[in-house]
């Protein structure tokens, strides 16, 4: 388990005597623990020792110990795994065993009295003593603990030292147990704990790597080196410092290349944090307690690495400092320190690395609450005369006033600025206020701080931009360091809450801005299921100029579209939203490919912009399966046939939109199979810095061919895979194609302007009707043929041409001329009009009705529903395009226009 630095916190003072000690009182200088057990020893480890189960036996065996144990009462070499020690007990449940100094007392000379309380001297995971013991020699308290490590009988002082068992284990094998004693008798912290946890892990990962190896294995310094942790002892005298592999590691040094100079390694730290490390590493006569730093160095390849290091002075006879032990390792999230600069330190860099408000609000509460002991801490905006809370620790709305859970609307909760006025008079002044145990506040503030409240105002750029509660429910007392704290935090926060302001601003509005641009929702398509999916470039606004968009442009026609524009940036959004509008636009009006793509590349040119675009335009007929493509300097489209197989359709290209105005975009025609899926995709997804787009395509068919079709849903995500790199936005539109399920047929006339066309376009009908079998609803469609037929004859000029279409039990009324203007129904109509019934005739009479317009006019259309009979067997069922009594396949269609211009 990896070790992120924050494991060595808090840990216990270095012991102060040792077994062989005089009893005069004076200090003995404390000896040098070896270089390999330093770091063992800051963690609060005396001594620690490996068991390992024997398989001949059934017992516990010693392989390996680290540290220092007694003479009288040396580790045991083998622990019976049925016996009641903490090491057999530990390894039996594989649970941790760690003291509870709380209800340590002298062991009873009755072996069942022992047996009753040896569960209450070990508690599984259980809790830290809440005061310290006097301390003791630690030559009879290691004894003491190496006897209860036996399970022997022993006559204990009234303080023992802490003995803690934790399993070894990997993968569900159970592989031995590691035996440590403590360095003092206050017994192992949360943080001491978790270090020796992750150091358990490490031991075990090489005991289960090394387990078929026959020689003694060396384990604890090997497992000490995998977690980062290095150490060194310094002699300030002559500025010789001796630094293991894993410290120089940490620093960049190479083992040859460094001459064991502290010269040497202060040269690879940051300037801003010498002073500090100076300070620490030269110790006045004064400074023999425990030191604790985060500092910064400079690797050899460029980049920097914050370290945490931890260390103590060792006096001479004549209390001058005469070395400094200490460990070092890496910190990716810097660790909060009792030192107020090592603590300014890591909210400056916590607050640097917080982009938005609420990021600010949890690197607020992990700088105040825990470290000074708070029970709740609030942050909150100050907009337009509201406080809105951005973040509750603990969240839980129970620990916060009645008033502000009334006042909570939404998931931004608020509360109003006068219904709180002490803290409208620190927002108004500005100032720092901090409120004792007892003192009487407004029932807006009641219960936040019983014991204490320190009401912080965030300052930001003259303004106030929030405020900041620390509350206790035990009485506090506020100490002047506290009080410089609080100052520097309220500025830092402040502004840092500022800029995530302003942050979230820009990508609320970039997120609205894309979200506006593109479809919020695909169409139902009869013939097939289309996906599309967006990811925005990870750096600058988040907004760019891919687009898409899937138009249906009838019942059997759809039309997808895919383009990018040049960047990733508000104006490349501008354009690719006019340029989506514009094909879409040109593509409703019922134009070719071709002529929709000329015609966007024609907007493009005159805007005048100095961007461009790609684009690729595909039309489907979902009934047939045809497919037109126009390519204006896009990708080419990717197909997925239904047997697996992919290929890269080779549309012939154009330039890419908004480069020439006259310049000419070819059609390709591709027939689709039912079970095809078609692919749209921007450079975004298969090129990038490192990866050529010929791989990229070559790595995006694969995909295609291994995904499941089924889900075209997760067919798209499997396709952008972990897109980590994102230099650019990323698009995709997946359409699966699967058929018509019911093939309409269809009938068509060209209807001449002579006096009598109605009646030709009358005779059209019914013959249609009657060979389709369905002239149970002729007399309303030959009603609704009349009606439009002659408004568009009367009221229009150029050709006229109707067109039937059945379609399960839907017959389509399409009467088509050159006119762009809809038809108008009349706004009321009175018995004594002559004329303007014929719509509302039409309306009436039709299940639906309207008009849209086409390439050359417009198209108003009619439906009307057909009965459903069982048919005979000599009769077919309507809209399958067979006549009775022929021959001809269901689904076949009479092709438009057959019957233009024959005599009725």
């Amino acid at each position: 388990m990896h070790h992120d630095g924050r494991a060595l916190a808090g840990v216990s003072e270095p012991r102060e005597s040792r077994a062989g000690a005089d009893d005069n009182g004076s200090r003995p200088p404390l000896p040098e623990a070896a270089a390999s057990d330093r770091p063992l020893a800051f963690a609060g480890v005396a001594f620690a020792a490996v068991y390992v189960p024997d398989a001949g036996n059934g017992d516990l065996r010693l392989v390996e110990t680290a540290g220092r144990a007694t003479s009288r009462y040396p580790p045991p070499e083998c622990l019976p795994l049925s016996g009641d020690s903490p090491a057999a007990h530990a390894f039996r449940t594989d649970r941790p065993l760690w003291p509870d100094l709380a209800e340590l007392a002298p062991r009873s000379t009755d072996r069942d009295s022992e047996d009753r309380n040896s569960e209450g001297r070990y508690a599984e995971d259980g809790p830290r003593p809440s005061q310290a013991h006097a301390p003791q020699a630690q030559a009879q308290a290691q004894a003491q603990a190496l006897a209860q490590a036996q399970g022997r009988q022993v006559q204990a002082p009234p303080t023992e030292a802490p003995l803690a068992a934790l399993p070894l284990g990997t993968e569900g094998r159970r592989l031995g147990c590691l035996l440590v004693v403590g360095a003092s008798p206050v017994g192992f912290e949360a943080e001491q704990r978790r270090f020796l946890e992750q150091y358990a892990d490490a031991i075990a990962g090489m005991l289960r790597t090394e387990a078929d190896r026959p020689a003694p294995m060396s384990l604890l310094t090997p497992a000490l080196r995998s977690l980062g942790v290095g150490s060194f002892a310094l002699m300030p005298d002559t500025g010789l410092i001796e630094a293991d592999e894993a410290l120089l590691e940490l620093v960049g040094i190479t083992p040859d290349d460094f001459d064991g100079k502290v010269d040497t390694l202060l040269a690879h730290a940051l300037p801003e944090d010498m002073h500090a490390l100076i300070s620490v590493l030269e110790p006045s006569t004064e400074a023999f307690g425990r030191r604790e730093l985060e500092f910064r160095v400079r690797r050899p390849t460029g980049g920097m690495r914050w370290l945490s290091l931890t260390c103590r002075v060792v006096a001479s006879t004549d209390d001058r400092p005469e070395q400094v032990l200490g460990v070092v390792t890496a910190t990716s999230v810097l660790r909060q320190s009792a030192d107020d600069v090592s603590r300014i330190q890591w909210l400056t860099a916590a607050l640097d690395d917080a982009t938005t408000v609420r990021d600010v609000g949890r690197v607020v509460v992990t700088a105040l609450r825990e470290p000074l002991g708070a029970d709740r801490v609030a942050l909150a905006e100050l907009r337009d005369d509201r406080l809105m809370v951005t973040v509750l620790d603990p969240p839980q709305p129970a620990a916060w006033p009645e008033t502000w859970r009334a006042e909570w609307r939404s998931e931004w909760p608020d509360a109003p600025v006068s219904a709180l006025p002490t803290l409208q008079l620190a927002l108004r002044d500005g100032r720092m206020n901090l409120w004792s145990a007892g003192t009487s506040l407004e029932p807006g503030l009641a219960g936040i701080g019983a014991g204490g409240l320190a009401v912080l105002p965030l300052p930001a750029k003259g303004r106030v931009a929030g405020v900041c509660l620390v509350g206790w429910d035990e009485p506090h007392d506020f100490v002047p360091e506290e009080r410089s704290l609080f100052t520097a935090t309220a500025a830092l926060v402040g502004q840092a809450l500022n800029r995530a302001h302003a942050h979230d601003a820009e990508q609320e509005l970039a997120t609205m801005l894309q979200r506006s641009l593109l479809p919020r929702r695909l169409p139902e398509l009869p013939g097939g299921t289309a996906v599309a999916r967006y990811l925005p470039a990870r750096r600058g606004l988040q907004v760019g100029g891919d687009w898409y968009d899937v138009i249906a442009l009838s019942e059997d026609r759809v039309a997808l579209v895919i383009g990018d524009v040049q960047g990733h940036s508000a104006g490349a959004a501008t354009i690719m939203g006019q340029m989506r509008t514009a094909v879409r636009a040109y593509a409703v009006e019922g134009h070719p490919p071709d002529v929709v793509v000329s015609r966007a590349n024609r907007l493009l040119v005159g805007m005048e912009t100095d961007l461009f675009a790609t684009c690729c335009y595909a039309e489907l007929d979902l009934e047939e399966g045809n497919t037109l493509f126009v390519r204006a300097g896009h990708l080419s489209p990717l197909i997925r046939h239904p047997d697996g197989r992919t290929e890269e359709v080779q549309v012939e290209g154009g330039l890419p939109l908004g480069i020439l105005a006259e310049a000419e975009f070819p059609m390709t025609a591709v027939a689709l199979t039912p079970g095809t899926v078609l692919a749209l995709v921007t450079d975004g997804l298969v090129e990038a810095a490192d990866l050529p787009l010929d791989e990229g395509m070559r790595r995006t068919r694969d995909a295609l061919a291994a995904a499941d079709p089924a889900d075209p849903g997760r067919m798209a995500d499997e396709l952008l895979g972990g897109v980590d790199r994102r230099e650019d936005d990323v698009a995709l539109l997946l359409l699966r194609y699967d058929g018509m399920k019911s093939r309409p047929i269809r009938a068509g006339w060209a209807v001449w302007r002579l006096p009598d066309a109605v009646m030709h376009a009358r005779r059209f009908t019914a013959r249609t009707l009657r060979k389709w079998g369905v002239e149970d609803v002729a007399d309303a469609v030959l009603l609704v043929v009349s009606e439009l037929v002659t408004n568009a004859l009367v009221h229009t000029q150029g050709p006229v041409r109707v067109d039937l279409m059945l379609r399960g039990d839907r017959l389509r009324v399409c009467v088509t001329d050159s006119s762009p203007r809809a038809p108008a129904k009349p706004v009321s109509v009175d018995w004594e009009s002559t004329g303007g019934r014929g719509l509302l005739l039409v309306e009436a009479m039709s299940e639906s009705f309207g008009s849209m317009p086409v390439a050359d006019g417009k198209q108003v259309w009619s439906e009307i529903v057909v009965p459903r009979r069982e048919p005979t067997p000599t009769e077919p069922e309507p809209g399958t395009g067979q006549k009775p009594g022929t021959e001809q396949e269901p689904g076949t269609q009479q092709e438009p226009g057959t019957e233009q211009g024959a005599a009725p």
